[in-house]
């Protein structure tokens, strides 16, 4: 059949009850199928006695699984084989178990989850966020957030009611975990930055400080002081000291704050801030939120919050967008630039890699500088194309073409003899 199996597909030659841990990943996480005649390595083998296998299919779903999940179940022939479509939706009364273990993908395997994964589904499975939940320390202090409301607001002394507004305090009448990470002082070391300066290469660390269990505003504001000392610098033009940037500050500023918004909290591991003399990767825990696409994500300026509290906040305090914007401010600070930012997005993480703006400062070689000059007045090129007008024989334009494409300054499109190059 040429099938492959992957995280939302999964082949079963014969029924057994291993299948029942991939519907509870299924139903935890993302719709999926499993189907039922066909091996491991996607060869069609059939089924026997269909009606009575689908039946057997049901009935050890309902007698089995915890919550009941939603699926159906359909019969395909295919050169003159029959299998049978175990089509599972994601449900909302998440975690679904199986035996008392709720389950998830992960590539083509199934997983039990850990107890921080299924803390999540049962929060998720109530309908509560994780910032919503009771914070484990009711003694908490707000100078840092009074003095940014004062700042941007006019607000003068933080009370109780104020706290409400933001919905840091809850009607029941307790402090929330977004009220504990906004607090001066909070009990969540993993809640934090990690913020790391490398010299020529990622064994040469020059400088590193670790930032946590203070205010998501005191980070945000060390992070942006830090950025300044190695990223900004003073030029004397005429009678006058210029500032310049080596990477935009707004860009870095955007970064920061979209991976504070929108990180998964309840994940034991930092934000990643990785500084490097080309360039720095912003790196968040935690994928998209639920319900937004990686389109959407770049290109659609819609903002589905992970964390809504924590950003109703940062967007009173001017520090953040409502309407998902952060992404399309990114790229606009690198119009005028060779270099473009770029963002790795995957299941577990999203990477935002912002480069050194000044294409003096990229240590491009006479060849690669000589390729970008070639590319500067077309739409795009092949590769035979770009051997023609530099003379460089077919390996070593590959080479510095490749070159390029992994600092993100010229763009790949298509594949095999119909690749082309541009710059971004």
């Amino acid at each position: 059949m040429g099938m492959r199996e992957k995280f939302n597909l999964e082949f079963k030659k014969e029924i057994t009850k291993t299948f029942l841990k991939t519907v509870s990943a299924y139903s935890n996480y993302n719709d999926g199928q499993i189907i039922f005649g066909i091996d491991d390595n996607g060869n069609l083998v059939g089924m026997d006695h269909v009606e009575d296998e689908c039946l057997r299919i049901e009935n050890m779903i309902n007698d089995s699984m915890d919550p009941a999940p939603s699926f159906k179940i359909g019969v395909e022939k295919i050169d003159e084989k029959t299998i049978i479509i175990l089509n599972v939706m994601k449900g909302r009364d998440t975690p679904y178990y199986y035996k008392g273990k709720a389950y998830k993908r992960s590539d083509t395997s199934t997983l039990e989850v850990d107890r921080f994964e299924l803390r999540r589904l049962a929060i998720e499975g109530i309908n509560m966020d994780y910032e919503e939940r009771r914070s484990s320390s009711q003694d908490l202090n707000f100078e840092k957030l009074e003095s940014k409301l004062k700042e941007k607001a006019g607000i003068e002394n933080i009370n109780l009611d104020i706290l409400k507004t933001l919905n840091l305090y809850n009607k029941d009448g307790y402090y929330n975990t977004a009220a504990e990470l906004l607090a001066d002082n909070n009990n969540m070391e993993f809640s934090g930055l990690d913020i790391v300066r490398f010299g020529k290469d990622i064994s040469q660390i020059l400088y590193r400080e670790t930032i946590s269990q203070k205010s998501l505003l005191s980070q945000y504001d060390r992070a942006i002081e830090i950025f300044e000392q190695y990223y900004q610098y003073e030029e004397i033009e005429g009678y006058k000291r210029v500032k310049k940037e080596l990477i935009p500050r707004e860009a870095f500023r955007e970064s920061l704050a979209n991976a504070i918004v929108h990180r998964v909290w309840d994940i034991n591991t930092y934000i990643q801030i990785s500084m490097y003399e080309d360039g720095i990767e912003i790196n968040s825990p935690g994928g998209l939120p639920e319900g937004i696409s990686t389109n959407e994500y770049l290109y659609g300026n819609i903002s589905v919050l992970r964390n809504p509290i924590i950003a109703g906040v940062f967007y009173r305090l001017d520090i953040i967008e409502k309407f998902g914007t952060g992404i399309t401010r990114i790229n606009k600070e690198y119009e005028g630039s060779l270099s473009k930012p770029s963002f790795d997005i995957s299941r577990n993480s999203i990477c935002i890699r912002l480069p050194v703006i000044d294409i003096n400062k990229l240590d491009l070689s006479e060849e690669e500088f000589l390729i970008l000059n070639i590319l500067k007045d077309e739409i795009e090129l092949s590769r035979g194309e770009i051997d023609k007008k530099s003379g460089f024989n077919k390996s070593k334009t590959l080479r510095i073409i490749n070159n390029l494409v992994d600092k993100n300054i010229i763009q790949k499109l298509g594949k095999g003899p119909r690749t082309t190059y541009r710059l971004k």
